[in-house]
């Protein structure tokens, strides 16, 4: 299983009248956690999509348990526990800066050719890289 870490600091425009993030956020701090974890080991958006391939999420879930806060130092954990195939599932845990876990998520995204607008294979070059890591 691969695993990365994330570190967010919470911006003042991310919290609603509460002071809390508003809940529509944590897409945004999965979306960046996802990235900087594929980057981590040599994988970008970038890269992929200039070889064809774009990587839609076809399905989010998220578990609300503690809220965070302007200011807050966050630390996402993403871990991919699956070699992928047409899709890849990607399971976030978001932890305060007391190591309390405040959320937790997964996304599924599907592998796309840009081409045929048609789901396809993992290219074997990311599989390649994912398994190095494993």
């Amino acid at each position: 299983m691969f695993k990365s870490e994330t570190i967010i600091r919470v911006r003042y425009a991310e919290t609603d009248q509460m002071g809390f993030v508003y809940y529509g956020n944590y897409a945004q701090y999965y979306e960046v956690a996802r990235v900087e974890a594929l980057r981590s080991i040599g994988i970008s958006y970038k890269s992929l999509e200039d070889s064809g391939i774009m990587m839609p999420v076809v399905k989010m879930s998220i578990n609300y348990k503690k809220p965070a806060y302007y200011d807050d130092i966050l630390r996402i954990v993403t871990k991919i526990k699956f070699i992928p195939t047409i899709k890849m599932e990607f399971l976030y845990e978001i932890y305060n800066s007391n190591d309390v876990l405040i959320n937790s998520g997964e996304t599924i995204l599907v592998f796309v050719s840009k081409a045929t607008m048609k789901p396809c294979q993992c290219p074997n070059w990311f599989i390649n890289i994912l398994e190095e890591r494993n």
